[in-house]
Formats: structure tokens, C-alpha cells, sequence
């Protein structure tokens, strides 16, 4: 028997759902699960890794978020689980990914035929869904992202070599969040002046390592920058999958539910904090080092980074953000001890083998220095944000 939703207080207070012209994926061939929590995780995994399927300017955190919170609202409504699941993902995949709509219709069908007593899940995964779709309406992410000017001065943002792309994502701090009461409550302080022997150290740091001719970075380090390559989010969903394997589909939900709600509502943090401090990122900082004002550092104009440098402002970085709040969130729900073994999908064939989530956390925000894309600094802030932005879901998200 289902609870009216209305009742409860959901997990989703803000955002929208645009009809999105994308290509088809197949959705069906689905290693064997015990849950369609991580069914549908796959799948949607496998739409944000297909080119041309996600929407450029639209962050693929927020359909996590949205996908696997009508699920939790859903789940949470029913005794009827798998079907509660199954229809809540089904529908809100199909509005944000309208062209696939046959594929997710099939791999429904084939979800709920085996459900026992589906009726009352499927009307639980209807509600959900529809709540969810309309709490995201106009939350500010099919905005036009604005551009913003290159930086002249030290220490400012402008466009990075090769490419000299434009700033992406511009518009995110805009967006409404999910769990947050806003996007910059937890920004973090100042950059440290370019003058300091705090910024020296940092900067000196991934000059050294993160040179794309580096002596000075071991083999193994070389492995974590290209390991770690792939949008930090699609690990830690693939880090869950492997975790939660065996789990019932309530708990599946709640977990999922947390991390990416964690993840959608870190990103808007750190786009807030990239586009209000907007701070060059190393590959700028090494080759214009002689205008820093910092006798400690030293310009090679011939610098490269070891990885292309992402199209954004360097503090705070990103996989560190990420990968603190998924760590923070898994450890709380599956406690600090685990044998986990990570594949990547920037560097196929390659195992990585942990023994805690922090271990994955460290290494995955470090391996961007190693990368020459982010300074220590950037890390450092990165992973406060994620642990105070995973606090505050784990506090909301708390059935």
C-alpha cells in the first residue's frame, strides 16, 4: 500500500526537465543485479558516456540526482520496491532523454514482469517521478551560459592551451540546488596571495610534477593522472554499483539517493567558487610565473601540463569536491573498512586496489597535480567542500 507523497517532505526542492533531442542507446543488456536501482544506474551511465545523448550545457550530475531521488521518494512510498524503482527511474529518464523513451519502455516491461504485486509500485514510481520533474522545473539549468572575459591579470582565468576553449558551465552556479539553501554556503576563502610562500610551494609543486616531461613523477603517478582521466562522478556510481551488489533495493535507493544528490549539489558549490574567484590554472600560472610577483617561482613559457586542462577555473578542483563527498557519504553508509578494486574508463584494463573510501578520495583529487591541471591548493578546498556538502545530505536524507 502506498503513502500519498504530498505527505512527505521530498529529496528534490528545486529544478527542471527540457524535451532533449538525443540519440538511442541500448538500455537492455544488463549484467545480473539484485536490484533495479543499480539497473538503472547502468543505464544511465551509459547515456552520459554516449556522445551527442546528454545535453552539453546541462550537467549530468543533476539527472543522477534527479533520476535516483524520485527513486528513493518512491521506494519510501511502497512495500512494492523493485516496481516502485523501476517505474520512477523509467519516467524520469524518459522526459530527460525523450528519444529514448522505446529503449526505457523495454527495459520496464522486462522489470516489471517479474515484480511481484507491481500495481501499487508503479503508481508510487508515478507520483514520484512527476513530483521530482515538477520540483526541477526552471531551476536555472537550460540557461544560456554566459560568457565571461579572459583574465589579464596575475592570477586570473583565461583560456588554456591547446584549445583556448571557453569557460563551460558558466551558468551552474545559478542553478537552484538540490539540498543546499544556496549555491555558496559553503564557498571557500580567499585564494592565498601569489606573493605567499603558501602559493609558491603549491604552484612549484605541479610544475614539477604535473609537466607533461616530467623526471620528477614516478610511473605509478603517471598511472593515477590518467587512471583518474573520465568525469570523476561516473567512478564513484561504478564504486557504489560494486558495493551495493547485494543490497536490497530500499537500502540501494537511500544510498544512491545520498550520493547523487551529494554529487549534483557539489557541482553547483564549486562552479559557484570557480566563477567567483575565477583563478588561472597552472599550465597559465607556470608559463606566466614572472608576472606572480613571487621570487620563489620561476616562468617556463615551454610548460604543458601532462593532461589537457578542463575548460574552467582552477579553485577548487572538482574531482577533489566529488570524490570527498563520495567517499564521506559511502563511509557513512558502508563504514570505513572495504577491499574495493576500480576500473577506469580513461584507462581500460588498468585495476586500482583500495582498502578504504578516502583512499579512492586522496588519490583521485591528487592525481590532478600529477596531472599538471590543479594545484594542492585546489585540493585542499575541494575536499572541505565535498565533506560539508555531504554532511548536510546525509542529514536530509536520512530514511
Amino acid at each position: 500500500m502506498t503513502t500519498p507523497l504530498s505527505r512527505r517532505r521530498l529529496l528534490v526542492l528545486g529544478g527542471t526537465t527540457a524535451a532533449l533531442a538525443v540519440t538511442g542507446v541500448p538500455v537492455l543488456a544488463e549484467p545480473a543485479t539484485s536490484t533495479p536501482v543499480i539497473a538503472w544506474n547502468r543505464t544511465l551511465l551509459r547515456i552520459v558516456r554516449t556522445p551527442g545523448a546528454h545535453p552539453a550545457t546541462v550537467h549530468p550530475t543533476r539527472s543522477f540526482a534527479m533520476m535516483h531521488s524520485a527513486v528513493h521518494d518512491a521506494v519510501t512510498a511502497t512495500r512494492s520496491h523493485a516496481a516502485a524503482a523501476s517505474q520512477a527511474a523509467h519516467d524520469v529518464l524518459a522526459s530527460l532523454y525523450p528519444a529514448m523513451a522505446a529503449d526505457f519502455a523495454a527495459q520496464l516491461a522486462h522489470e516489471l514482469a517479474t515484480a511481484h504485486d507491481p500495481a501499487p509500485g508503479v503508481r508510487a514510481g508515478k507520483q514520484a517521478a512527476q513530483q521530482v520533474l515538477r520540483a526541477r522545473a526552471n531551476d536555472g539549468s537550460t540557461a544560456t551560459p554566459p560568457a565571461i572575459p579572459p583574465g589579464t591579470e596575475p592570477g586570473q582565468y583565461r583560456p588554456t592551451p591547446p584549445g583556448f576553449a571557453p569557460a563551460v558551465f558558466t551558468h551552474w552556479p545559478a542553478v537552484r540546488p538540490f539540498m543546499l539553501v544556496r549555491a555558496s554556503v559553503f564557498r571557500p576563502g580567499p585564494y592565498p596571495d601569489l606573493r605567499s610562500a603558501r602559493y609558491a610551494t603549491a604552484a612549484n609543486e605541479v610544475a614539477l610534477l604535473g609537466q607533461d616531461t616530467s623526471t620528477a613523477r614516478t610511473a605509478d603517478q603517471t598511472v593515477q593522472a590518467k587512471f583518474w582521466a573520465a568525469p570523476i562522478w561516473n567512478y564513484w556510481n561504478e564504486i557504489a554499483q560494486s558495493t551495493l551488489a547485494t543490497a536490497a533495493t530500499a537500502r540501494a535507493a537511500r544510498v544512491y539517493a545520498r550520493l547523487n544528490l551529494a554529487f549534483a549539489d557539489a557541482v553547483i558549490a564549486f562552479y559557484d567558487a570557480k566563477y567567483h574567484y575565477r583563478i588561472w590554472r597552472p599550465i597559465t600560472a607556470v608559463r606566466l610565473a614572472g608576472t606572480d610577483g613571487n621570487p620563489a617561482t620561476t616562468a617556463n613559457p615551454a610548460w604543458n601540463s601532462l593532461a589537457t586542462t578542463p575548460a574552467d577555473p582552477a579553485y577548487p578542483g572538482a574531482h577533489s569536491v566529488i570524490s570527498q563527498a563520495g567517499a564521506t557519504i559511502l563511509r557513512h553508509e558502508l563504514g570505513t573498512r572495504q577491499m574495493l578494486s576500480v576500473t577506469s574508463e580513461a584507462l581500460p584494463g588498468t585495476v586500482r586496489h583500495f582498502q578504504t573510501f578516502q583512499q579512492v578520495a586522496d588519490e583521485a583529487g591528487e592525481s590532478r597535480i600529477f596531472a599538471g591541471v590543479h594545484s594542492r591548493l585546489d585540493h585542499i578546498s575541494g575536499q572541505r567542500i565535498g565533506l560539508d556538502v555531504a554532511r548536510v545530505v546525509l542529514t536530509k536524507v536520512n530514511r
